[in-house]
């Protein structure tokens, strides 16, 4: 049995980043941070973590249009292992590729909550092409 599954809650911390690939398909990039409160020597500590999230398709194109950096999402998706060579190096680097990407609602400048975009679902998750992303 394999089980790859990955579901995370976090905020934007940069706006996404779009890629049309030579197949037409769109790939967004997002930059999650996730944060994990505990209490360590009674005392309340914040660790955070850092995630990038691959999103493909009409969904891709959604999160363009409506997320920004600070933009709160839930991620439901599958880790992937990405390896490749650089100055002889081996290197890799772990991301999530999205299966659903849901948009939590904005605050307005009032304080009350508002949903802006209703959740979306990403159908093509399958990613059949290799991407480099400068960093």
């Amino acid at each position: 049995m394999n089980l790859n599954t990955v579901n995370i809650f976090g905020n934007l911390t940069r706006d996404p980043e779009t890629r049309a690939l030579p197949s037409g398909k769109s790939v967004c990039r997002l930059g999650i941070a996730n944060n994990r409160i505990f209490t360590k020597n009674g005392e309340r500590v914040t660790e955070v973590s850092y995630f990038d999230v691959d999103v493909w398709g009409a969904v891709a194109e959604n999160c363009v249009k409506y997320l920004k950096k600070g933009s709160g999402v839930i991620v439901e998706g599958r880790l992937r292992q990405d390896r490749w060579e650089k100055d002889g190096k081996a290197q890799s680097r772990v991301t999530i590729t999205a299966n659903a990407v849901h948009f939590m609602p904005r605050k307005s400048e009032g304080g009350a909550g508002s949903a802006e975009k209703p959740t979306d679902r990403n159908e093509d998750v399958s990613g059949p092409e290799s991407i480099a992303w400068e960093e």
